[in-house]
């Protein structure tokens, strides 16, 4: 399959990149995705929560009245969970959330999220470039005449391009990142994905 090349003014170039078969020319796997996105999402999360139970608290351990004859309910210390300022129950502890994935599912996930973009339109390629400073405006630039500024983008560089990573680093809607870096739930977080012709190569090489 073959998509249009675009140059940095949002111009045709006259020229197409072919798309790998391999990478683009799948069936989808839509449950691969959904677990390569629940087990990136999991292992984000340093899961430090903590919360002091019964036996952890600071406090008197002196029961408060005795346990019969008051007409009162029964009670024990001052820590209870029933009065402000106890214990928890059954409160959160620290865990580990992390899940784990075998390769090729992460790789049918990779694949799998490209391919969704390709088949939505939502797909664009640009003829390379680079910046000989670090340059927002610039970037924004690009953006806008690839139309795709005011929607979630991700860039997709070949190599690692310090200058066009840190123009786009403070950008709210857009993210740069390497083909080798890709992950699924950056590509199906993005609305628009716009990769470098570039990286078209790397793609295959890193997912194949």
């Amino acid at each position: 399959m073959k998509l249009e090349v675009l140059n940095i003014q949002g111009q045709s170039t006259g020229r197409s990149v072919e798309l790998p078969d391999e990478v683009f020319g799948i069936e989808p796997h839509e449950h691969a995705i959904y677990l390569a996105v629940k087990a990136y999402l999991a292992n984000q999360r340093q899961g430090t929560h903590k919360s002091k139970e019964r036996s952890e608290m600071s406090g008197s351990t002196r029961k408060l009245h005795r346990q019969k004859g008051t007409g009162g309910s029964r009670k024990g210390d001052i820590n209870s969970p029933l009065f402000k300022g106890g214990g928890r129950v059954f409160g959160p502890r620290p865990r580990d959330y992390s899940q784990k994935l075998n390769k090729k599912v992460k790789q049918l996930a990779r694949v799998s999220a490209l391919v969704t973009k390709l088949q939505s339109g939502s797909l664009i390629v640009v003829e390379d470039f680079s910046f000989q400073a670090p340059k927002t405006k610039e970037l924004v630039n690009i953006l806008r005449n690839l139309k795709v500024a005011d929607a979630k983008t991700l860039l997709v560089t070949g190599e690692q391009e310090s200058t066009v990573y840190l123009s786009g680093r403070n950008l709210v809607k857009a993210q740069v990142t390497t083909a080798s870096d890709l992950h699924t739930y950056a590509v199906m977080n993005a609305q628009k994905l716009v990769v470098a012709e570039g990286a078209i190569t790397k793609i295959k090489e890193s997912l194949v």
